[in-house]
């Protein structure tokens, strides 16, 4: 087990990292920082949400940074403004003792655009920014971005699934040439690999964490099988079982979401939606209620769930099966964060049992029935 002095971090990132409770360097962390420290290299990382990715190239991106020189050196793209958010807080965090200031600036959606100017116009090294927000600041002439040494990308997949193809391409072509490229995702698709393929190194350092488990170990899998009828039943029987615990109930549909969440209220639940339709001041609401814990469970669609970073949930259930596989590891991923332990239950109709053994083939997990 390395230590994080042995892969390159800087003692006054080590002291920041001490008072995060961050003591030793997490898998993807200790295969990737002291790459990324030596040389100048495209890097391709493989890893679920969760393992601690933003350590591992926020670290090396800090210390690369050459405080002295008030320009933008560094741009990480992230799929929502609440991981965006999230980034920008944690390399706060980080360089609290760092020798000499490095300033990040976070750009995203839902927050007036002129603000966000006034701030760029201050002495900024990094930025963190949604795909969309910085096309806008782009096409404004306001983010200029040949002076960048590194691009990060995080939760690629996650910014593909959610529309954001032909910006990332903009944003790839324009950025500096002679730039550093890491991406991170938990899945390859097609489209990532075309991304690597276009505008990254042939020579790109690929880096795996559980290689054999698209899925986190920590999750146990289970199914219960119900009628449609009997299906709002079955999860109030369930929800009665986990009563205890935190956790995220998945539906397909914004409908199917605020309908299912009518019913819990109504039912006794603490439970709050998040869907697509939201406001970006109701979605935050909702967000702060949930992390304070003064929310116990979300309803929300796969978009709507993306970036959600909270910490000790119990369970993550899937009220349908979602549309394509990849989501399932991105809605269980969710849970058993940070080595923790969680449950993902899926209710299922008989006519998808089918749809559980191939989510066991291709994940490579283990569904256990449970009767509740």
């Amino acid at each position: 087990m390395a230590t994080f002095q042995q892969v390159g971090i800087q003692k006054e990132y080590i002291k920041a990292l001490k008072e995060l409770n961050i003591t030793t360097p997490t898998e993807i962390q200790e295969a990737v920082i002291p790459l990324l420290l030596k040389s100048k290299t495209d890097l391709v990382g493989l890893a679920q949400t969760g393992t601690g990715k933003t350590a591992a190239y926020g670290l090396p991106l800090l210390q690369n940074i050459d405080a002295s020189n008030a320009v933008v050196q560094a741009l990480i793209l992230a799929p929502t403004r609440e991981l965006v958010q999230q980034i920008q807080k944690q390399l706060f965090k980080f360089t609290k003792y760092a020798p000499e200031m490095i300033f990040a600036e976070g750009v995203y959606g839902g927050e007036k655009i002129d603000i966000q100017i006034k701030r760029l116009k201050r002495p900024t090294h990094i930025i963190v920014a949604t795909p969309g927000r910085l096309m806008d600041l782009m096409k404004r002439g306001e983010i200029n971005l040949h002076t960048i040494k590194t691009l990060v990308l995080d939760e690629a997949d996650e910014m593909l699934s959610m529309g954001f193809k032909q910006d990332l391409n903009k944003i790839l072509e324009q950025a500096n040439k002679q730039r550093s490229t890491w991406l991170f995702s938990a899945t390859m698709p097609e489209d990532i690999k075309k991304i690597v393929k276009t505008y990254m190194d042939a020579n790109a350092v690929k880096i795996e964490v559980n290689k054999n488990s698209l899925v986190n170990a920590n999750i146990s899998h289970y199914y219960i099988k119900t009628a449609l009828k009997d299906k709002v039943e079955t999860l109030i029987r369930l929800m009665d079982t986990l009563k205890d615990d935190r956790g995220i109930i998945f539906c397909r549909t914004k409908a199917g979401t605020q309908n299912l969440t009518k019913i819990l209220k109504e039912d006794g639940f603490s439970v709050e939606a998040l869907e697509g339709d939201m406001q970006q001041k109701e979605r935050d609401k909702v967000m702060r209620a949930f992390k304070k814990e003064a929310v116990q469970i979300l309803v929300s669609t796969d978009v709507s769930a993306r970036g959600i970073d909270v910490n000790n949930l119990g369970f993550v259930i899937h009220y349908q099966l979602p549309d394509q596989q990849e989501y399932y590891t991105h809605r269980s991923g969710r849970t058993a964060r940070a080595g923790k332990t969680g449950s993902s239950i899926a209710l299922i109709l008989p006519s998808e049992l089918q749809d559980i053994h191939q989510l066991q083939k291709t994940l490579d997990i283990k569904f256990k029935e449970s009767i509740i």
